[in-house]
């Protein structure tokens, strides 16, 4: 891909046409004397990959050998090679790695998705140091405002913050892209990262209760999203007992259930509740009974939790034989 527009492109000259190149011999690739498959190169890609190998070869590390690392990869930004010669040649050059770095933008917004080139923006990062943290945020929502979910991004937003710090408007920020689109299972990852990693937070045990009646707020407003309930679920990471002891979330479950009586995600999470020994309240039983309708003699044997698996295996039928598989291994304890 190329770094310009076709109508920006200036006509190229041939590298075996220009003075700069003419003392040096061109290495073609050597696909043996029998290649099973030729891979039909574009002329100017082969030219251009002929002359890296042989300043690669020669171990080169010239302006001209950085301009040549600048043209291969613009005709394929993927060449994790090239990338590496490049930035052996910017350290012997002792280059200006800011001029770098817009080189790398506009590369990155055009390959927004390219391994290669998130790995040598980090590099360039961990050269500049703490200064470029900023302009590193800055950019990665430049970039979000075309992909909200690029996991790239998210990754290398994630590194600066642990590595430089930045974390004061981490969570308005979170907030903000929920707000924009509360399906974005990126930002609801993220809003996790930063009250489990941020050290102005104080933890996720600090952040809690907060974050409960946060997430329950949005739960209600969008009872069909996965992401929130996800995000409720790891909220109790780690503390089961703290979970099946907390009224909050099977009171939420019941009003989501109050709205839309076939929610399979307050279903699913009473049903974990239930397994996990949660003494369900005589609301929740006289709501789950409610429910009950045909399965009912399979409810009296079984009670409220393989109830529930018989109402799953109707409202999640792609799940089926796994709510039946789950109904016949509830633990005995279960009510």
């Amino acid at each position: 891909m190329s770094t310009s527009s076709d109508e920006d492109e200036v006509e190229r000259i041939p590298l075996c046409s220009r003075p700069v190149w003419s003392d040096v011999q061109p290495l073609p690739q050597d696909d043996g004397p029998n290649p099973v498959v030729s891979i039909a190169y574009r002329d100017e890609f082969r030219e251009t990959m002929d002359y890296f190998r042989a300043i690669y070869a020669a171990d080169e590390r010239s302006h001209r050998a950085l301009e040549l690392t600048t043209e291969a990869i613009g005709m394929n930004p993927g060449n994790y090679t090239v990338w590496h010669f490049r930035r052996l040649v910017l350290e012997s050059l002792n280059a200006n790695l800011h001029e770098e770095r817009d080189f790398v933008d506009r590369i990155t917004f055009q390959n927004s998705k390219n391994y290669q080139i998130w790995h040598h923006r980090r590099w360039l990062v961990e050269k500049l140091g703490t200064e470029a943290a900023n302009r590193e945020l800055e950019f990665t929502k430049q970039v979000f405002a075309l992909d909200a979910k690029n996991y790239h991004t998210w990754s290398h937003r994630q590194w600066v913050l642990e590595l430089f710090g930045g974390w004061e408007n981490e969570l308005e920020f979170c907030c903000e892209l929920i707000e924009n689109d509360v399906f974005n299972n990126s930002a609801w990852n993220q809003r996790y990262f930063v009250i489990t990693r941020s050290p102005l937070l104080g933890g996720l045990q600090a952040m809690r209760d907060s974050e409960v009646c946060y997430t329950s707020n949005i739960i209600l407003a969008n009872p069909h999203n996965e992401s929130p309930w996800r995000y409720l679920r790891g909220l109790y990471k780690g503390e089961i007992e703290m979970l099946i002891s907390d009224n909050k979330v099977p009171e939420l479950c019941l009003k989501v259930l109050e709205i839309n009586k076939s929610n399979l995600f307050a279903l699913s999470m009473l049903l974990d509740l239930l397994s996990q020994g949660h003494q369900p309240s005589d609301e929740l039983s006289a709501v789950v009974g409610a429910l009950r309708s045909s399965q009912d003699s399979a409810g009296t044997t079984h009670g409220l939790a393989a109830t529930l698996c018989l109402i799953l295996e109707t409202v999640d039928p792609m799940r089926s034989n796994y709510w039946a598989w789950r109904r016949t291994n509830l633990p005995a304890r279960v009510c």
